[in-house]
């Protein structure tokens, strides 16, 4: 009896300290776009929980909003754009990006049933969601490629991607960037694609996980936690179609199948099942903005992402085995 009662006594220690090992944190999504799905996957089926995180999800639509709700502390970690990072730390703002998103433009810009070529852009109004945001890097990629000055066309700001899609179809703005599903949510309206740069873009790193490299150094566990989180978060995502696409229409709120299907299709291609920042990519983007910014020529690739936390783990042999289930 004395031995069972022992044996009882430490399988609630065990639970307990189990449940106190759970580590707030606070994760912004920015964007109502299937680039979230990792996310959302791992917040559904549990798996922060799993790895040790009692997380509270935040939804900031911009990333320049985000950082700034970060550095003061309010959020611990958020979704970025790369470009968006690596100027604040040009800016001498203390953000690391520690773990990817998506290594490539999962964008289309979309466009007038009559506008057939990028070139067709020239005077025209595009919509995107702000100044330095994935939207804009991608439209200003397209319309570079094609040859066109900046004062060849006009921008707008719309704040959301469905926002673009809404005020596209409303006559308001001759083309967009939009993401998946709202690209799919456009094509099916009768759009036209001028180009889909998830197939025919470059390696780009359009969304990227972020925090601060103080809460980084004083959180090393939560931050392998979160990594383990979302990388285990993505590779259920690519592997079982029927909770991916559960996950999209519950966060995007869309009932479509044809639609939410378009946008898993996509995204399941699009996601690295190990989820290191593009180093090519970076640099890339390290180049073209030093061209016009000083503060931006001192920086590396360590200065912008740490690694270590998914190196660490890849050798751990976690995503071999996650990947293997």
């Amino acid at each position: 009896m004395i031995i069972q009662i022992g044996i009882f006594a430490l399988f609630l220690l065990a639970t307990a300290t189990s449940a106190g090992a759970q580590q707030k944190v606070r994760l912004n999504w920015g964007a109502i776009s299937g680039v979230m799905s990792g996310i959302w996957v791992a917040q559904e089926e549990g798996l922060f929980k799993k790895h040790g995180l009692d997380l509270e999800l935040i939804h900031i639509a911009s990333t320049s909003r985000a950082i700034q709700s970060m550095l003061s502390g309010e959020i611990h970690y958020t979704t970025a754009d790369a470009l968006n990072s690596i100027q604040a730390v040009g800016a001498g703002a203390d953000i690391v990006m520690f773990c990817a998103g998506v290594n490539r433009f999962v964008f289309s810009i979309m466009a007038r049933p009559d506008i057939k070529r990028v070139a067709d852009l020239k005077g025209k109004k595009i919509g995107i969601t702000r100044i330095g945001s994935s939207t804009h890097t991608a439209v200003l990629h397209v319309v570079n490629k094609a040859g066109l000055g900046s004062n060849e066309y006009a921008l707008l700001q719309l704040g959301e991607v469905p926002n673009i899609l809404t005020t596209l179809l409303a006559g308001q703005i001759d083309a967009g960037a939009l993401s998946p599903p709202t690209n799919s949510r456009a094509k099916k309206a009768g759009l036209h694609e001028l180009v889909n740069l998830g197939v025919d873009g470059p390696e780009y790193p359009s969304t990227v996980i972020a925090s601060t490299r103080a809460y980084v150094k004083a959180n090393p566990d939560n931050t392998r936690r979160m990594v383990r989180a979302l990388g285990e978060g993505v590779v259920v995502f690519k592997t079982n179609r029927q909770v991916g696409i559960k996950a999209i229409q519950k966060y995007t709120r869309l009932n479509d199948a044809d639609i939410l299907g378009d946008t898993y299709n996509q995204f399941r291609d699009a996601f690295d099942s190990i989820p290191y920042v593009s180093r090519a990519g970076i640099n890339s983007l390290l180049a073209n903005l030093a061209e016009k910014d000083a503060k931006i020529r001192p920086l590396r690739f360590d200065d912008v992402a740490d690694m270590r936390f998914v190196a660490e783990i890849e050798k751990e042999g976690f995503f071999q085995k996650i990947t293997a289930k």
